[in-house]
């Protein structure tokens, strides 16, 4: 008996990124062979970037496989970071980079466990090369989130980051790609001067929330530094500093730090007090002004037994002894919100009240009822 041969399915490359700043994520097809990339307009794949050539380069299929060769370009094109002088193969994964946008190279075919660590990793390393375009042009558009009073007033706005470059848009990704190159403090201190800056057009009485990284409290002289640069470029902004409470088990960091932020009129809070082990005892050698409850304790706490109903009340009510105002995070419903008045909570933060926006598109929530 002959088997009939198995036919193979022939690639379909692609190219996958930023083909401009801050524009969206965009799948190209290499549809023709060859395949020229290059900022005139008459190529078969036009890149604004003003770094990139009239025709940069081009793509070639030959039996099956791709490969990238060089026009002459000003700027060079580059695969996985090294740059290309002649005809040099592209495999599923590889980076290729025109002058100064970075591109990845994919298949449209079946899948295989390789080919999704290909893509895994290749993201990684997108997104690193990414990070570094991220810090070295300030590539961050701060977000505010609001924080009310039980009654529903805004008197508070929480800064977040978010990025429009590819594989960084939002703080989880960014640090983690900092974690790779130990540059998480710095990161921090980046994202902390942009959302201080970028809110100057907020109400001039709302406080600003602003958070740290754990590293940054491994040297408590270099966080007082980034606080100074902070204050200077909102010298009349009240602000309030969040630190998570896991790492403000120091007593003696926590008293300097404590002691920079009277001398600098800026506050503290506790974040995601709750996420681990609450340590209400050793908050009390060096209260904050604020304690945020974690999402974890306040989600769903409108429908939930009267044991844990019971347990939050007590948490809430030891808080207020200690004289530290106690927030909720995390209230996406009226039930929620109802509950954590009837619980004792001074404000509180959420979808409910407002989604994180550019402080262009901040409109003032509506009172809750």
């Amino acid at each position: 008996m002959t088997e009939t041969p198995q036919q193979t399915e022939c690639p379909s490359w692609k190219l996958s990124g930023q083909f401009e700043n801050d524009g969206p994520v965009r799948h190209v097809l290499v549809d023709r062979s060859p395949f020229v990339v290059g900022r005139r307009h008459d190529v078969a794949m036009t890149v604004t970037d003003s770094s990139v050539s009239g025709c940069h380069a081009e793509l070639i299929v030959r039996d099956d496989n791709l490969f990238v060769h060089d026009l002459g370009s000003t700027n060079g094109t580059f695969v996985n970071g090294v740059r290309v002088h002649d005809s040099t193969q592209l495999n599923p994964g590889d980076l290729v980079q025109f002058a100064q946008v970075v591109l990845r190279v994919g298949v449209d075919r079946p899948a295989t466990q390789c080919q999704t660590l290909h893509n895994d990793s290749s993201d990684c390393a997108l997104a690193l090369i990414q990070f570094d375009k991220l810090m070295a042009e300030r590539a961050v558009t701060p977000h505010y989130q609001p924080i009310v009073t039980m009654q529903g007033e805004v008197f508070a706005y929480e800064v977040l980051a978010r990025s429009q470059l590819f594989g960084l848009s939002d703080p989880k990704t960014m640090f983690s790609a900092a974690a790779v190159l130990n540059l998480e403090a710095e990161l921090s201190r980046i994202l902390r001067d942009e959302g201080v800056s970028g809110g100057l057009p907020l109400p001039g009485a709302h406080l600003l929330f602003v958070n740290t990284h754990p590293s940054e409290l491994e040297d408590v002289g270099v966080l007082e530094l980034s606080l100074r640069e902070a204050r200077e470029i909102a010298p009349h902004r009240p602000m309030v500093l969040e630190i998570h409470e896991a790492t403000a088990t120091n007593a003696e960091v926590m008293r300097q730090v404590r002691d920079v932020l009277g001398e600098l009129c800026i506050g503290l809070a506790y974040d995601d007090f709750g996420a681990g082990q609450a340590r209400l005892v050793e908050m009390a050698d060096v209260p904050p002004d604020y304690l945020k409850f974690d999402i974890s304790l306040v989600r769903g706490i409108g429908d939930a037994p009267p044991e844990r109903q019971n347990m939050v009340a007590r948490l809430v009510q030891m808080t207020l002894e200690l004289g530290v105002i106690p927030l909720a995070e995390g209230v996406e419903t009226q039930a929620d919100h109802d509950a954590c008045a009837q619980l004792g909570f001074a404000c509180a933060q959420g979808f409910l009240y407002g989604r994180p926006a550019p402080v262009h598109k901040i409109a003032r929530p509506a009172a809750v009822d």
